[in-house]
């Protein structure tokens, strides 16, 4: 079928729109018409080369929509059923056996092959140019900046059609990868400390998480104020506009000594060894924001040693078909309410949302597909 896509030809290169040929849905795969579709900071760093997909591609990771076809063998999902597009998985290595899905021994060609990576037609991509050439899409399993998405069927989540579909894309990723960095990897006990590094979509989300547990103290740290300010209503007890104070001593201050947990969001390099310093002796930094690629880090090595643990996640660990159902909950009990972070775009309106998501004006951007 013929679809409209938003391509990136080469490294650093803009959304153009595109016509594109998609191949049916083969076994084990589903056509989903996209409703939305966040905007991430991985699809940026994806344009600029910092992650291995094969460009000209098709990006867009944080889809929802409908589900308009089948492939055979899908029993999951059926026609008409409103669906979130999460991360693909094989579901046969050791990882996955152990429901640890987000750390697939092949995640990196799940994600970003630009080919599907199952089935019997694995290896090769379904999108096709007009001039009879092919393309990479599958990109998180999905491609979903485009007005349809060829997914697997194993990687979506069914919502119920009370949630407004345009909202639940960003759950897909960013929004998880935040929450579940904290119920999942940090796991606070009554009383303890957790600090966020970066108040966007994915930090905010952590507090937001964070508010939900035993945590005593979160603190948010940003340089920009009206997302302080916003932490401050999500959940943090504590903010810190690091272009104006010494985040450090003022996390000492606050904690009475080093934090328990420390949220890294940015995956700005210096940002993340500032982050090391924040926590002490059995002290957890947990690395979560995407650094460009073949980036380094360094940390001393003697206060590491006593006790100091630096762990990384990816996409809140867990599985989709477990996190996001359960924040789904959350948000409809009021304890979760990240459409406060959202501002919608047409879809042709994506370098606008480029640019506010770039400057800090807008969160989380969503793109919605017209009809």
């Amino acid at each position: 079928m013929k679809i409209n896509a938003l391509v990136v030809e080469e490294k650093n290169a803009s959304f153009v729109p595109e016509q594109l040929e998609l191949d049916a849905p083969g076994p084990g795969e589903v056509l989903v018409k996209v409703a939305a579709v966040g905007l991430c900071h991985t699809d940026l760093i994806t344009q600029a080369g910092d992650m291995p997909l094969p460009l000209p591609g098709v990006l867009g990771h944080e889809g929802s929509g409908v589900v308009e076809a089948i492939g055979a063998g899908v029993t999951n999902v059926a026609v008409g059923d409103h669906v979130i597009m999460g991360w693909p998985y094989c579901g046969e290595c050791k990882n996955c056996l152990r429901g640890e899905h987000r750390y697939c021994l092949r995640l990196g060609e799940a994600l970003v092959s630009g080919t599907r990576f199952k089935g019997p037609d694995a290896g090769a991509s379904a999108y096709t140019r007009a001039d009879g050439s092919k393309m990479s899409g599958h990109f998180f399993g999905q491609s979903s900046f485009a007005d349809y998405s060829l997914a697997l069927a194993t990687s979506l989540v069914k919502v119920d059609q009370d949630i407004p579909l345009e909202l639940v894309g960003p759950l897909a990723c960013g929004i998880t990868t935040g929450a579940g960095a904290v119920f999942n990897t940090a796991k606070p006990e009554p009383g303890q400390s957790l600090v966020v590094y970066g108040a966007g979509a994915v930090g905010l989300a952590a507090i937001m998480a964070a508010k939900n547990t035993p945590a005593a103290t979160i603190i948010a740290i940003d340089l920009h104020d009206s997302r302080l300010e916003l932490a401050r209503e999500l959940g943090a007890t504590h903010t810190i506009n690091s272009r104006q104070t010494n985040a450090l001593e003022e996390i000492q201050r606050i904690c009475g000594g080093p934090a328990d947990y420390v949220l890294e969001c940015t995956g700005n390099i210096k940002v993340l060894e500032e982050a090391a310093e924040a926590v002490g002796m059995l002290g957890t930094l947990i690395l979560i924001g995407g650094a460009p690629a073949e980036a380094r880090f360094s940390v001393d090595h003697l206060r590491t040693l006593w006790g100091k643990r630096i762990i990384g996640t990816l996409g809140g660990s867990s599985t989709s078909a477990q996190l996001i159902p359960g924040l789904i909950a959350l948000y409809k009990a009021g304890r979760f309410p990240f459409d406060k972070l959202v501002k919608y775009y047409d879809f042709d309106q994506i370098d606008t949302a480029v640019a506010d998501s770039t400057s800090g004006s807008t969160i989380k951007a969503v793109l919605k597909n017209a009809g």
